[in-house]
């Protein structure tokens, strides 16, 4: 078979003009779930797969579905996507790049003329990043049935606003579920959000899976006082014993070798130049490919808190609030990305995912596997975040491919779940 291309001026246009939603003026993209950036984002995106001839459907999460109709609608379909909400002060590539690359395969099937065997789906899955309302990949989570939609309605963000209200009050709550199961074959593709393609000069990831997760929201109770009459040696000060906490935290993720364990999140009360904190709140998220050594870091790290706010005299309260397993992919789908990209001159590098995406989820019901592109300098979550435009028409052009391969199957090859 001839190899299929996209469109990589197109590809470009697409990822400059959805980058000025949440635009920051250091290149980089705020556009948090549910803000209205994200609904501008969202409308944009509903314009361009309507423009591409697709049909929409909207769940009562607010993940939207993008469809192409196939020859025969009663087989499985082929699903990719990703999400468009950004971390603050974000980057522009980190998940819109997955959905993209889907609008674009659609529009090059399209060029080609090729009406596919199966729908092909493209979806934006709603609230990945978590970062305004926890946990992340909220949408995934709850189509795949591992969250509850009324608990996630019910999640606030700091200024006390609720999932569901914000999710009305951006027209984005769908009235019924969309079920497009079962699924033949799920992609994503994403930027690496590290270094290693880099490193080793390949444009193509090909990830056998995305590691665990842990989060925890940790909280100390201390004594506030005034700075300057309270002595050192009487004082139950919260921020010090964070500041020690902290420490373990960074030297047991170090001394775990594959596993990874930070603290991303600091809040001090009062936070006043001359007031002891009596109060911190703090996060912790810790991932690893290998479960049971996860685990054991995470037990590591709660013994760890435990013991020093006991040694300093104060009160602490460790809270899991989300615990996601391993996401083996299926090693056909991991084996037709590596072969494609091959059939397209395309080193390839294998790896795994030490950043979740919704196809943690999605990877429970369908076979699935993703494709990476390169970051430069292994730098996301921030504005400086870049992939060069080669790599992301790479990327596009083996999601195109696989698409094409999977979707054209009307025989229905049979692809196995992870392990």
């Amino acid at each position: 078979m001839e190899k299929l291309h996209t469109n990589p001026e197109r590809l470009k246009k697409f990822l400059t003009e959805i980058a000025v939603f949440g635009a920051t003026e250091n290149n980089g993209v705020s556009r948090l779930a549910l803000s209205d950036e994200d609904k501008g984002a969202r409308d944009q995106l509903a314009k361009w797969f309507k423009e591409a001839g697709c049909e929409m459907e909207i769940d009562r999460m607010g993940n939207m579905f993008f469809i192409r109709p196939g020859k025969d609608r009663s087989l499985p379909p082929v699903m990719t996507g990703s999400h468009c909400d950004s971390q603050p002060q974000g980057g522009r590539f980190d998940g819109i790049l997955g959905i993209i690359t889907g609008l674009e395969t659609v529009c090059a099937l399209n060029d080609a003329g090729v009406q596919l065997e199966r729908d092909f789906i493209v979806v934006n899955w709603t609230n990945e990043e978590g970062s305004r309302f926890t946990p992340g990949t909220t949408g995934s989570g709850v189509f795949a049935g591992e969250l509850d939609m009324e608990e996630m309605y019910a999640l606030t963000d700091r200024n006390g606003c609720t999932f569901g209200e914000e999710l009305k009050r951006i027209n984005y709550m769908g009235k019924k579920d969309f079920n497009p199961q079962p699924l033949h074959a799920n992609f994503e593709c994403h930027i690496e959000q590290g270094p290693v393609l880099e490193n080793v000069g390949k444009p193509i990831g090909v990830p056998k899976g995305i590691v665990c997760l842990r989060w925890y929201d940790v909280e100390i109770q201390g004594v506030p006082n005034h700075v300057g009459p309270t002595p050192m040696n009487d004082r139950k000060d919260a921020l010090y014993a964070f500041s020690c906490m902290n420490q373990r935290i960074f030297e047991l993720g170090l001394a775990a070798g594959n596993v990874v364990a930070s603290v991303g999140e600091v809040h001090a009360t009062p936070n006043s130049r001359n007031v002891i904190p009596g109060h911190v709140k703090f996060t912790i998220d810790i991932r690893g490919w290998d479960e049971p050594l996860t685990d054991q870091v995470c037990t590591d790290i709660e013994e760890a808190i435990n013991s020093i706010s006991k040694k300093l005299g104060m009160s602490v309260n460790i809270r899991c609030v989300w615990k996601v397993r391993r996401a083996p992919f299926s090693p056909e789908l991991v084996s037709m990305i590596h072969e494609t990209a091959k059939e397209l001159n395309l080193p390839a590098h294998d790896m795994v995912s030490g950043a979740s995406h919704d196809t943690v989820y999605i990877n429970q019901l369908s076979p699935s596997a993703m494709i990476f592109v390169p970051s430069i300098g292994g730098r996301s979550h921030a504005e400086v975040e870049e992939t060069s435009w080669a790599d992301c028409a790479a990327g596009a052009d083996v999601l195109l491919n696989c698409v094409y391969k999977t979707a054209n199957d009307p025989a229905g090859t049979a692809y196995t779940l992870g392990e």
